[in-house]
């Protein structure tokens, strides 16, 4: 399915947010997570469906000053 990722579309083959971010390969850092502009806590990502056309954003913290 086609959904936006940082605002760039991608092609998915996952159902979940987890599975989404596991084909992405965002597995090892620390990031938050929102679909459809609503956070989603890192424990909820195995919950939450994702439907064609959503919007995924990741965000990692960034270390400066």
């Amino acid at each position: 399915m086609k959904i936006m990722v940082n605002g760039t579309p991608h092609e998915v083959a996952a159902t979940t947010l987890d599975e989404a971010l596991t084909e992405l390969g965002f597995t090892d850092a620390r990031f938050a997570t929102a679909v459809n502009e609503s956070f989603v806590p890192a424990d909820r990502r195995g919950d939450q469906r994702l439907e064609a056309g959503d919007r995924l954003e990741i965000l990692s913290p960034m270390q400066g000053g």
